[in-house]
């Protein structure tokens, strides 16, 4: 958070909330690119989408400077990702594990 912002804690969670919300909204893929496009720089998107293929990567168990190598991310960065990976909140193996059933529910 910003540290010149105003809010109190509970007027920047609903502000998160109203995101978030809007963010489960979208409906495709393409509805979900346009709404990021629109609320993200090129650079932040970009961070973004670096992640994600962090993400992927080291669930393939490939080593850090592989990952570095193929992406141009920082070892630094994907060290926090992992981490988030490992201890963080959940977030990405939810979206991993959704992902791997619509494969297999896909498949059939």
């Amino acid at each position: 958070m910003k540290p010149n912002r105003h809010e109190s804690e509970r007027q920047q969670h609903k502000a998160e909330d109203a995101l978030f919300a809007a963010v489960v909204s979208l409906r495709s893929v393409d509805e979900c690119r346009n709404f990021f496009k629109d609320l993200c720089t090129p650079a932040e998107l970009q961070a973004l989408v670096d992640r994600w293929q962090v993400v992927e990567y080291l669930e393939k168990d490939l080593p850090y400077r592989k990952i570095h190598d193929l992406t141009g991310v920082s070892v630094t960065t994907i060290g926090r990702v992992a981490r988030f990976l490992a201890d963080g909140f959940g977030g990405y193996r939810t979206v991993i594990e959704r992902a791997a059933n619509n494969d297999t529910h896909s498949s059939h």
